[in-house]
């Protein structure tokens, strides 16, 4: 990566481009390289530090005792970061990835699990990797059900830019021809094992071929891409891959809009506000913050992409353009930062898998099973709407099992060095419906010094971050057709590992709070209406028809479907319309 291509905020002249690109993860990466590749010249921006490729991926070489603390956090990082604490993702390879959050916090009216990554490439070194179409079905859910508004797109208008990002990304998987979920632009899938094979077969027979059971769908290469080596099986992804095995910004998409030469890049930098000329009707460009001295300064562009991840981009929408529009730019529909979505999970079930004791699995393979929805679907009808998929994956249990009567001696040594049982287990995966009453909004309440709100002006003030900036505040949850839901999600699980032939079977429900899948949707929606959406069906923002939003902010409806693909296909479809659009000087 040359320097050069990184720019002094301080010392730069040059402060007009084509095109800004706020964020720098897999959406903010797609849209540098279409922009860029298209001739655009780009500036692109990054609130957190520099992250390059393989340079700073510190411990994906290390073995796990070499790391200082073997993985564990520490009192004072589970002290300074507790949302993150939450759930599993706290571990000490990744805890550099996570945001500062005493440096960016926010305040929850209702609980909320906010996960950010503030630095080059966000959370695309770190994410999950499955990558799942949604089907017609899903776009036309919330019309047929009279949910919120009508998606402005079909099916038909996102599949060639589904085809166009999995060929690039490299996909993995095996098609299965479902309307549910749509085959894609294929590499070859990873296999399942012998004990997944068995269980999809015998789910296939009990339920007449109404459920399927198939490895993942995910972006991690069975083949080589130029300059992307195939993925080794080592399962350790979210630290970085130095063979560039898996999609990430850093991997796949920078290079690609770097090799333009037409791309610039500042760190370090928060975008502030999009600047808004109220006779033209249209953005100018983007004011920045320097994070090491407050200082600010002004970029303009013709067009603006927004993909700073759904709730940032929102925020960043709601403090630009205040004097026009006191709720800020796109909210003249009343709908900013409303109809806050994510995927509910955190149940499933799990249980024993007899018969398979010659069997082992070799490697790490770094991908699971899915079971797409099947509720609601084919005459099947609930008393909730939409459905869940799973993911999970069979395994032998290793030498970490607990073996409490062999305790010492010879025999404890053979246990362990003698593979367990096998074990099936999978997390269900739901889709959660639009609600205006699921938001967000900048939090304008008055804290005391012991933060209790205060409506004292004398002894409170507004809560900020470290920089001074006005800092968002939670007031979304799970309601009835969710809860609904949860229940038919551990209940059919149980069943069909019990018509598998496992043994033991037993159901978990930890139950879920929003923002705790890291899928936020929603909050600044595309329609086909500006009285009801903030976005058009090219993700323009209505009232800024150069401003483009195409991150999970845009999102119309949740579906079940992991959503990072669709993410990545809007963003090439609204940059080739962006820039057919200037071209016609329409912007």
């Amino acid at each position: 990566m040359a320097d050069t291509t990184y720019i002094n905020i301080k010392a730069t002249k040059q402060n007009n481009y084509d095109a800004i690109v706020v964020g720098s993860g897999i959406s903010g990466g797609w849209a540098a390289k279409e922009l860029t590749e298209k001739g655009l010249k780009v500036l692109m921006i990054e609130r957190g530090p520099k992250h390059d490729h393989i340079k700073d991926y510190k411990t994906a070489s290390l073995h796990p005792w070499e790391t200082e603390y073997k993985g564990l956090t520490t009192q004072q990082q589970r002290e300074d970061n507790p949302v993150v604490h939450r759930g599993w993702a706290a571990t000490e390879p990744v805890m550099n990835a996570w945001v500062n959050e005493k440096d960016c916090p926010y305040t929850e009216i209702k609980p909320f699990t906010w996960w950010r990554s503030y630095r080059m490439g966000g959370r695309s070194v770190i994410w999950g990797r499955q990558s799942y179409r949604w089907s017609e079905m899903d776009f036309e859910a919330n019309a047929k059900d009279g949910i919120a508004v009508d998606w402005p797109i079909r099916y038909n208008d996102i599949a060639p830019w589904y085809d166009h990002v999995e060929k690039f990304i490299g996909v993995s998987g095996t098609k299965q021809g479902l309307a549910q979920l749509p085959d894609g632009q294929f590499q070859p899938g990873m296999d399942l094992n012998v004990v997944e094979k068995d269980v999809a077969q015998k789910i296939k027979n009990h339920f007449k071929g109404q459920r399927h059971l198939f490895i993942g769908r995910i972006a991690n290469l069975t083949s080589d891409l130029p300059g992307r080596g195939k993925c080794q099986y080592r399962n350790r992804c979210w630290e970085g891959c130095p063979y560039g095995g898996y999609f990430s910004t850093q991997s796949s998409t920078l290079p690609a809009a770097l090799a333009t030469g037409n791309l610039h890049i500042i760190t370090g930098a928060i975008a502030k506000q999009i600047l808004y000329d109220k006779d033209s009707k249209k953005a100018t460009g983007v004011e920045i913050l320097d994070t090491e001295d407050n200082m600010t300064y002004e970029f303009k562009s013709k067009i603006v992409f927004v993909c700073a991840s759904a709730l940032n981009s929102t925020w960043l929408l709601m403090n630009s353009a205040t004097d026009i529009w006191p709720e800020g730019l796109g909210s003249s529909s009343g709908e900013l930062g409303h109809n806050v979505m994510d995927h509910h999970y955190n149940l499933g079930a799990s249980g024993k898998i007899e018969g398979f004791e010659e069997f082992y699995t070799y490697g790490r393979r770094p991908n699971g099973f899915y079971i797409p929805r099947f509720v609601n679907l084919n005459g099947d009808k609930r008393d909730y709407l939409r459905g869940f998929g799973y993911q999970g994956s069979a395994s032998r249990e290793g030498w970490q099992r607990d073996v409490a009567e062999l305790g010492i001696g010879s025999d404890l040594k053979n246990a362990l060095s003698t593979p367990g049982g096998w074990k099936i287990g999978s997390t269900g995966f739901g889709e959660i419906l639009p609600h205006h009453d699921n938001r967000i909004l900048l939090d304008k309440r008055l804290y005391d010094k012991d933060g209790l709100v205060t409506s004292d002006p004398a002894i409170g003030k507004q809560k900020t971050d470290k920089w001074g900036l006005p800092v968002l505040s939670m007031d979304a949850e799970l309601r009835e057709n969710e809860l609904k839901m949860r229940k038919d999600i551990v209940k059919e699980m149980k069943e069909m590992l019990e018509v598998a032939g496992a043994k033991d079977v037993s159901v978990w429900d930890s139950g879920h709070n929003m923002g705790h899948g890291i899928h936020e949707m929603g909050t600044a929606r595309m329609g086909r209406d500006s009285k009801t959406s903030v976005l058009n069906g090219w993700n323009q923002v209505w009232d800024a028809p150069n401003v483009f939003v195409t991150d999970g902010a845009c999102m119309t409806s949740s579906a079940c479907q992991n959503p990072s693909l669709t993410y990545m296909a809007l963003t090439a479809r609204a940059a080739n319309y962006a820039v057919s659009e200037l071209k016609k000087q329409n912007l």
